[in-house]
């Protein structure tokens, strides 16, 4: 029985080439089988991406953005979904070594990624930021530089120093030779932005993007740009994904003029 169905399969496509009609294949009537269990369409998405299931493990400050950067790639991309998993760019790395599933990784800063290199393919940076300070709504304790953040009276937060954001903040105080004590150094810079919110801290050194993100609840004390750092957030595929296209795909969308506009909408600067 299974030669009779394999003869009359061979057949229809022979049949099918003859008349030139354009297929992707004749081996399945219901589509194809994306790698690693992800079911696609035979013609993927109307922009040539292969549809997939995909996973992006990404820095914590871009949370809210890839939430409506993921809502726009779904809809010009029938038939893909994006799961993002956010953390701190360290954390990220360490589950990448570790061997956790996931497609694409976008951090924080190109020396996280470069720990990664050996999991990944080519990193392309998709945007940059730089660091304010926050403080509560009205800045009620008057800050007007980083000098103002040594006053011992004030609760200031920061990130860890093995976060992106903390490497960064002790950059900029060790440049300006600014010593400051903080009440705690959190896992990622959102933490940070979450201890000024609930005002737990007076004052945190979050990216200019975090706190707009917040601007209903904090204030943001704008550093001067030569005072400042220049925060790169690189994007790269890794190379134990089961959608290498689509998660290709998926990066070189976040450099078109689609992907630009929602990141610079909110905010990130163009690298």
């Amino acid at each position: 029985m299974s030669l009779t169905l394999t003869g009359r399969r061979a057949a229809a496509c022979a049949f099918t080439a003859a008349l030139l009609v354009p297929l992707a294949a004749c081996a399945s009537d219901d589509g194809r089988k994306g790698t690693g269990g992800s079911t696609a369409t035979a013609s993927g998405s109307p922009s040539g991406a292969p549809a997939a299931n995909l996973t992006v493990l990404a820095a914590a400050s871009l949370t809210d953005v890839f939430k409506t950067a993921g809502a726009a790639y779904e809809k010009s991309h029938p038939g893909t979904k994006l799961t993002f998993s956010f953390a701190g760019s360290q954390e990220l790395v360490a589950q990448v070594s570790q061997g956790s599933p996931a497609d694409v990784l976008v951090t924080a800063d190109t020396k996280s990624m470069d720990k990664a290199r050996a999991d990944t393919g080519a990193p392309a940076v998709i945007a940059e930021n730089r660091l304010v300070i926050a403080t509560g709504e009205g800045n009620p304790h008057g800050i007007d530089d980083l000098k103002d953040l040594a006053d011992t009276k004030l609760k200031v937060v920061l990130a860890a120093p093995e976060v992106p954001a903390g490497k960064y903040s002790e950059q900029i105080l060790d440049k300006q030779k600014i010593t400051v004590k903080p009440v705690s150094q959190e896992p990622n810079v959102r933490a940070v932005l979450g201890k000024v919110e609930l005002g737990e801290a007076d004052a945190g050194l979050v990216y200019r993007t975090d706190a707009e993100s917040a601007k209903d609840k904090v204030d943001a004390v704008e550093i001067p740009h030569g005072q400042n750092a220049v925060a790169q957030y690189p994007a790269a595929t890794l190379k134990e994904s089961k959608n290498a296209g689509a998660a290709a795909a998926f990066v070189a969308w976040l450099s078109s003029p689609e992907g630009q506009k929602i990141l610079q909408d909110a905010g990130f600067q163009k690298p």
